[in-house]
């Protein structure tokens, strides 16, 4: 009956054990997923980060090319209207030319 009761707590232990080495193989198992899952999702993050920065980047340029047409638009205005009033004083410039060499 000793025997008995040794083998059945021998057993127990046995079951136990294996029991133990399950429930460790699975939380590693379970570890690994989650750690592979949060690598996924980093790595995704990181992937819809760039797409963010890259199209900002974009309407940064595309902004700045705006603002540099405006810009080349406005001083081919001013351009044009300083080109106008010389040309407007151009008569009265020659006149003072000449006057000036009369009276020489």
């Amino acid at each position: 009956m000793a025997l008995e009761a040794i083998q059945e707590v021998t057993q127990a232990e046995d079951q136990a054990k294996a029991q133990c080495e399950a429930a460790a193989a699975q939380s590693k198992q379970k570890l690994a997923q989650a750690q592979k899952q949060a690598r996924q999702i980093l790595e995704q993050a990181r992937a819809q980060a760039q797409a963010q920065a890259r199209q900002m980047m974009a309407q940064a340029e595309d902004q700045a090319a705006e603002a540099t047409r405006q810009a080349l638009a406005q001083a081919e205005q001013d351009c044009q209207t300083m080109k106008q009033q010389a040309r407007g004083r151009l008569d009265q410039a020659a006149q003072l030319i000449v006057e000036k060499v009369v009276k020489r």
